[in-house]
């Protein structure tokens, strides 16, 4: 998975690829170099965008107003942006893989 560090801004930037209306909300592992997100959500008036923004902020424990969505938010594909976290904690995403 591609992980881009904005050291200046203290910002890590990462792909995400979301399956809305799925039976739960959870990290599904990598798929095509980013992260798959299963959620809940219809992806029907930006319900998903907001569903995929708080379930980040709720694992990585941090504010919905530090985790952003940069591109994608018509797509399944999105690019997104967390403020105020590290490298690691990202890719530990990955491990709370079911």
């Amino acid at each position: 998975m591609e992980i881009a560090e904005n050291i200046a801004g203290n910002s890590i930037s990462f792909q995400v690829r979301v399956q809305p209306r799925a039976s739960k909300d959870e990290i599904a592992g990598e798929m095509g170099g980013a992260l798959k997100v299963r959620l809940r959500a219809p992806a029907v008036e930006d319900r998903a965008n907001e569903a995929l923004v708080e379930f980040l902020a709720e694992l990585l424990k941090t504010s919905r107003s530090a985790v952003s969505i940069l591109s994608g938010e018509r797509s399944r594909v999105k690019r997104i942006e967390v403020r105020g976290v590290t490298r690691q904690q990202i890719l530990n995403l990955l491990a709370r893989e079911a």
